[in-house]
């Protein structure tokens, strides 16, 4: 019987040192969660993802909190910008042909290649180009400063295009219609009518052909984007016309000349001579009608009438 209340009172005094430790272990745990919070790190009774020992989430007060905006930011800074840039220069050159044939070096050596080219020749010794240079944005400003150092730069007009939007907005008109036309394929591989096999055929070609569309118009952006466009007009400058040397007449001049004069002398008056020989022909005609008709009879009437004059005299 006394074994029996001996052991009770071990009991009773086990529990109640335990109690009094459980008691002192909480009171310290409470008083370092007050001295965490106080130097801003939460206490334990928040859990590691921001929420408190309910379950329930925390009051925005936390790191979290703070880094929920920041997070939900970065990809936007970290999205990528789309630039098409475009460039026209118009370069006079000595010779056309060495510029040109430098410019597609300097294209080439660049990574870039040419798109067009159009050359002619004017007045058979002055050259004119057109080419159409496609190079990586990185080397377009390098590549646009040597090809307008190329000769005298005469004109240069750059611009930059923003095309960011239009590219986000292709991606994701291309994920929403792939979605669709793997819809429209599950679809088909559940249909049994062929009503509705005929109907979700014509759905998918037109989802596809949708599909292929933005795929082009996607590529052509990429094109546009990744490599930079430069037109470069080259013009050969005009060479001045070599001036006559004059030494002064000499002896085979004076001869050249005189026999000149004498020839255009010689053909002038061979005009003249022809347009007076109508009128000399019908003037000699008269002449010689009046010498020969006229003439004859009039000496003979004047002869008779002094005949006659001096029989009456005498």
């Amino acid at each position: 019987m006394r074994t029996s209340r001996h052991h009770r009172l071990a009991v009773v005094l086990l529990a109640a040192s335990l109690a009094l430790a459980g008691c002192g272990a909480s009171a310290d745990d409470r008083a370092a969660g007050s001295e965490k919070a106080a130097d801003g790190r939460p206490g334990p009774g928040y859990a590691a993802d921001g929420s408190g020992a309910d379950g329930k989430a925390s009051d925005g007060t936390g790191s979290d909190a703070k880094a929920g905006p920041a997070a939900t930011a970065a990809p936007e800074q970290r999205q990528r910008q789309h630039v098409v840039r475009t460039a026209v220069l118009s370069v006079e050159v000595a010779d056309a042909t060495a510029a040109l044939a430098k410019a597609r070096a300097v294209t080439e050596a660049a990574g870039g290649h040419v798109a067009d080219e159009t050359t002619e020749r004017v007045d058979d010794d002055h050259v004119t180009s057109q080419i159409v240079l496609r190079v990586p944005q990185s080397a377009y400003d390098a590549t646009l400063k040597e090809l307008a150092g190329a000769g005298k730069l005469l004109s240069r007009k750059a611009a930059a295009e923003d095309v960011t939007d239009q590219v986000v907005d292709v991606e994701s008109r291309i994920a929403t219609q792939r979605a669709s036309v793997a819809r429209v394929r599950e679809l088909m591989d559940r249909a049994t009518k062929l009503s509705d096999v005929v109907t979700l055929e014509g759905q998918l070609s037109s989802r596809q052909a949708d599909l292929e569309a933005l795929l082009a118009k996607q590529a052509a952006l990429k094109d546009r984007t990744a490599l930079a466009t430069i037109t470069l007009h080259l013009d050969e400058r005009e060479r001045p016309a070599a001036e006559p040397e004059d030494d002064g007449p000499g002896f085979g001049d004076a001869l050249s000349g005189g026999w000149n004069a004498l020839v255009s002398t010689a053909k002038w008056a061979g005009i003249v001579l022809l347009a007076v020989a109508p009128w000399a022909a019908v003037l000699l005609v008269g002449y010689a009608g009046w010498r020969w008709l006229v003439r004859p009879r009039t000496a003979r009437r004047r002869t008779a009438e002094r005949a006659d004059s001096g029989d009456a005299a005498s």
